[in-house]
């Protein structure tokens, strides 16, 4: 039988050939649509027709001037030529870049950390939070120091809750190994970079093993390795990196109550010359202070009382401010009441105050801009009034701890409070002490913390500690009016109480428990706890005022070391005497005290008691600090005698002797009486 190709002409045998080896360029390496669509074009040789006899007609055939009818009977839509339509495929990481970018404005702009948190959440796409740490920090690099310090506290309110320990880690990696892009566009991206790393890992969000991990990931020429290199060395292996690092970019991005106060105070005065109740509404609205308004309307008060001819402009501010709702109700209200409680003190200065006082509150409640509720207390039996006594002991505590933070004499003031004979109301001396300090400078807060140490030793019962501190956390609400950062700072003092021994881990369990289970107070309380249960909490709390006079006791213990280690050696009782008076902490002489049995106990060698009688005798160590060294003593003599066999026969010994000396209180109970 012949071939088929044996009746093939020429031409049908070379179209053949062509149509074969597309078939075989198809099967061994597939093309794309598009590039199929640019192959030649088959053609039939010239001299056959496309519908010929012998021929491979329309199949092959792809001239470019064949034409289909979409009039025809026959049309069918299959065999329109197509034509690939190029689509944009957008990319979900594209997308959540600038959504994040938005949301870091925002938050630059109104520092609102909570809607920052909140929005992120509702953004979604959680696989892609380590860019928005990269985002975050490479524009908070080109800004100002608040914006930087905002950033950094923003990753801590961020960390667990919404971002992963994980996730902090890899958009960390991520900054570092950009860093020789960011260098190109900030001068000095590599210390920046360097301090957000040290940052970091002093607020707790990333691990100090992550920098040397980081560090084996980097080519030793990058300038990520700088940035590893400037974090460690410069910053987390200083002395005191801690607040170094901490407060490097200010410390705060808060605005302080006395810049809100000054602020009102200047746009107040500047209302009265200019009588622009438009302009002074904006301004305040300006402030972004909301919470705080109840100033505005006592200062506004107090400028009407010191300027007779400007009460019609203020009384006129504050009635549009409450028909615009611009100052709501109860912050009326508060601005009313916090400047009744201030008569007294107001009179001295303006001896017309109450009656200007009475004058206003009965025009503002006539024309409906003050609620009516505000004259209960006056009026009715409501409330009970303050004790005569209570009202004289707090203004007698607040002028001693005034005097404390102008002399930082601890000896007088407790002499003072002694003087004051009422124990019963040491509870309020502690709030009291506290809610002044917060609102003033670290100094001052520092010298709190101090001074609360020292009543705790000398005349402050636990007790009293613990109750003081339940009637701050029961007004806390209220504080947060005047202060600011009121929850934070009321944190920092209960965590410092813990780590200066003031009060037990367990009593603030029982403050807690004393409180409402959803008041701010309770919130405090947990945030404390948080405070003592990190990393480094000791070091940490006693700098959370800055240092100072927390770090002085710190140094007053080692002193104390040295000073008897170096008298037991063969030192003179009063070159040893000199250098306890040289500490200039009287209120701490109860650890010479402690320091020194103890001493006696290990070595063996009772020539410690001549020191002690030397310091008694002179007056250095009081018969409370002598009782107070004791007693601790006494206190811890179970875990003494672990280390010390003989310790509870010895210190049995130093009891009487020191009782037949006169060192030690009537109601000092030696060890073998509470046996």
């Amino acid at each position: 039988m012949a071939s088929s190709e044996g009746f093939l002409t020429d031409g049908q045998r070379e179209l053949l050939k062509i149509a074969s080896q597309n078939a075989e360029n198809l099967s061994s390496s597939p093309k794309s649509p598009s590039s199929l669509l640019s192959d030649h074009h088959v053609k039939a040789p010239a001299g056959d027709g496309a519908g010929g006899k012998g021929t491979w007609g329309k199949l092959l055939d792809t001239d470019i001037d064949s034409h289909i009818d979409r009039n025809d009977p026959n049309y069918d839509s299959g065999e329109e030529p197509y034509q690939l339509v190029g689509t944009t495929v957008t990319d979900p990481l594209d997308e959540f870049k600038k959504a994040v970018v938005s949301i870091i404005e925002e938050y630059f702009s109104n520092g609102d950390v909570e809607l920052a948190s909140s929005d992120l959440r509702e953004l979604g796409s959680s696989e892609y939070y380590p860019y928005f740490i990269k985002r975050l920090v490479s524009m908070a690099m080109d800004r100002h120091d608040k914006e930087k310090e905002m950033a950094s506290v923003l990753l801590s309110a961020l960390y667990a809750d919404v971002i992963s320990p994980a996730q902090i880690r890899d958009g960390f990696f991520m900054l570092i190994e950009s860093s020789d892009d960011l260098a190109v566009d900030i001068l000095d991206a590599v210390d920046i970079l360097a301090l957000f790393l040290a940052r970091a890992v002093v607020d707790d969000i990333l691990p100090p093993a992550f920098l040397a991990r980081a560090r084996k990931a980097l080519p030793e020429s990058s300038k990520g390795v700088q940035v590893i290199q400037t974090a460690e060395k410069s910053y987390l292996s200083a002395p005191h990196h801690a607040e170094l690092v901490e407060r490097r970019w200010g410390g705060s991005t808060h605005i302080t109550v006395e810049e809100v106060k000054k602020k009102i105070g200047d746009l107040l005065r500047e209302y009265v010359d200019s009588g622009d109740t438009l302009e002074a509404c904006r301004c305040i609205r300006e402030l972004g202070v909301s919470f705080f308004h109840h100033e505005v309307v006592k200062r506004a008060l107090i400028l009407a009382m010191e300027i007779r001819s400007a009460e019609p402009l203020m009384l006129k501010l504050l009635k549009e401010a409450a028909e615009e709702g611009l100052v709501s109700s109860s912050q009326m209200v508060k601005g009313f009441s916090r400047l009744a409680e201030s008569l007294d003190d107001l009179a001295l200065d303006i001896p017309s105050a109450k009656a200007l006082f009475q004058s206003f509150v009965p025009k503002a409640i006539s024309e409906g801009w003050l609620d009516a509720s505000l004259t209960k207390p006056a009026t009715e039996d409501g409330e009970i009034q303050e004790d005569e006594k209570v009202r004289k002991y707090k203004k007698e505590s607040v002028t001693i701890i005034h005097e404390y933070f102008l002399s930082d004499d601890i000896p007088e003031l407790i002499r003072s409070l002694e003087d004051l004979g009422a124990p019963e109301y040491n509870p309020i001396f502690l709030k009291k002490l506290i809610t002044l300090a917060m609102d003033r400078k670290n100094r001052e807060k520092e010298m709190a913390s101090v001074l609360l140490s020292a009543l705790h030793i000398e005349i402050f019962s636990t007790e009293d500690i613990v109750n003081g501190f339940v009637l701050l956390l029961e007004s806390a609400e209220d504080t947060a009016l005047d202060i600011l950062d009121a929850s934070n700072e009321l944190a920092l003092f209960l965590a410092r109480a813990v780590i200066d021994d003031v009060l037990a881990p367990l009593n603030l369990e029982e403050i807690g428990s004393r409180l409402p289970p959803k008041c701010s107070g309770s919130e405090t309380v947990r945030m404390a706890r948080s405070l003592i249960a990190a990393r480094h909490a000791g070091e940490r709390l006693l700098r959370c005022w800055g240092g100072g006079t927390g770090w002085a006791v710190e140094d007053a213990k080692d002193k104390i070391m040295k000073l008897l280690e170096e008298y037991e050696s063969g030192g003179v009782v009063s070159e040893a005497c000199q250098c306890i008076r040289d500490l200039g902490m009287p209120f701490f002489n109860h650890e010479v005290v402690k320091k020194a049995l103890i001493m006696a106990m290990e070595k063996k060698n009772d020539h410690m008691l001549d020191l002690l009688q030397e310091c008694f005798s002179e007056g250095l160590i009081t018969i409370n600090q002598m009782t107070k060294g004791f007693t601790r003593i006494k206190d811890g003599l179970d875990d003494l005698a672990l280390d010390i066999p003989n310790a509870k026969e010895k210190f049995g010994f130093y009891v009487e002797h020191a009782q037949s000396k006169g060192w030690l209180l009537p109601l000092f109970d030696s060890p073998a009486t509470d046996a």
